[in-house]
């Protein structure tokens, strides 16, 4: 008898390597990582056709969060400014997102988990856009540290989707290559841990840019002596260092995310190259 493990590892792979379009494959590779125990996909099934009844909801569930990750992978790893039209369906999509996962309809899964939490950081751009309108109101008489806190929380959206979409890329190559291998890892109590230290590295990356901010508009008034200054001075120079380490990483990340897929999508085994011709 075949093992199950081994024949949804063949499918996929040869899901993404099968002619036809690559953004279908990659949503198909995404269904992969929202249901790990489906069944492998038949002929119907793949052209979206199914004689059975009573699941086309929960298909449309897992479309939507298929089409969700598109759309964040387009708005932080592709596009290299955000704009306004992302921005805003980045915030709807969210939104939706946010509600859906609520749904019994959704397992939780870890892959539903590492989703949850990049719906939630742009609860940041919220905050920011609501800072922006109400500082906007006051003119002139507005404080830089306030403007600087409204730009720290788009920061802190931004480092932390984009450390997000790379971990659900890298869980896509563990369920396409290791899938049996990496099971223990991709669990739900796991996905939760890692949110957890991505977030809290973060968030002490942007006090960090808070304190360095607060300093530079302080200018003269700030301490150059004893050793408060040299605290001041070790801030000022550990924020330099992360903002080159930060704007590195963020190329780096584009750069990984860009060679997963790439070995997603070419790796063929032998049986998906038997199967592909």
């Amino acid at each position: 008898m075949e093992n199950p493990e081994v024949s949804r590892r063949e499918d996929g792979r040869h899901i993404l390597n099968s002619s036809g379009s690559r953004p279908r494959h990659l949503l198909r590779l995404l269904r992969l990582l929202l249901i790990p125990n489906a069944p492998p996909w038949t002929h119907h099934q793949t052209l979206g056709y199914s004689s059975l009844t009573g699941i086309s909801m929960e298909r449309d569930h897992m479309k939507d969060l298929r089409r969700y990750l598109a759309l964040k992978y387009i708005q932080y790893l592709v596009l290299s400014s955000s704009n306004a039209v992302s921005t805003l369906l980045g915030l709807l999509g969210s939104t939706y997102t946010m509600i859906l996962l609520q749904s019994a309809k959704v397992s939780s899964k870890s892959t539903a988990v590492l989703i949850s939490s990049l719906a939630q950081a742009d609860i940041l751009v919220f905050l920011s856009l609501v800072s922006d309108m109400v500082l906007g109101s006051f003119g002139a008489s507005v404080s830089p540290g306030a403007l600087a806190l409204v730009q720290i929380l788009l920061t802190a959206n931004a480092h932390v989707s984009c450390v997000l979409l790379s971990c659900v890329a890298f869980e896509a190559y563990l369920i396409t290559f290791l899938p049996s291998e990496s099971q223990p890892l991709r669990t739900v109590r796991n996905a939760r841990m890692i949110c957890r230290v991505i977030w809290t590295l973060v968030a002490a990356e942007c006090a960090l840019f808070l304190m360095d901010d607060h300093l530079r508009a302080s200018g003269a008034s700030a301490p150059s002596r004893g050793p408060l200054g040299l605290l001041f001075q070790l801030s000022s120079v550990a924020a330099d260092l992360l903002r080159s380490l930060s704007y590195i990483l963020g190329i780096l990340l584009r750069i990984i995310n860009v060679y997963i897929y790439y070995k997603i999508f070419f790796s063929m085994s032998p049986r998906s190259r038997l199967k592909s011709k």
